[in-house]
């Protein structure tokens, strides 16, 4: 099984990320964290290490009444929250690549009929988020 859901997508980097932004919000996602991966390599590894790795950005998206229900059904669930989703852009692509964590994969880790039905919800945001950036 894949963990992710992914879309190429023909856009600069920038653009990637603001189109991915206002898509997941239309899907009811907020944005509760942020991590500049490329900066971190840059702060951490080093400028080489940031020129490799490329532009490569972590949203942390949150819709909060699917995590509402998700914790209320399995409280130790926070750990696999919020869901994560990827802007990245090697230095000498010409497309930008944008993948979100696949809710299902919460699914595998227990048997929780509510956590099912909260998956399955997540998904079909996501997997609509994602295909709204492919369309004109």
């Amino acid at each position: 099984m894949s963990y992710t859901h992914k879309v190429v997508l023909p856009l600069g980097y920038d653009e990637a990320v603001e189109q991915t932004r206002t898509a997941l919000s239309v899907q009811g996602f907020g944005i509760l964290s942020e991590i500049d991966v490329r900066a971190t390599f840059e702060k951490k590894l080093g400028a080489e290490a940031a020129q490799e790795l490329g532009d490569y950005l972590i949203l942390g998206a949150c819709n909060p009444q699917l995590a509402s229900r998700a914790l209320a059904a399995e409280p130790g669930l926070g750990a696999l929250l919020p869901c994560n989703v990827v802007v990245r852009r090697g230095n000498d692509a010409h497309e930008t690549t944008v993948e979100a964590i696949d809710p299902q994969t919460m699914v595998q880790l227990t048997d929780t009929q509510a956590v099912r039905e909260v998956a399955d919800d997540a998904d079909t945001r996501l997997q609509a988020a994602l295909a709204s950036l492919t369309t004109p």
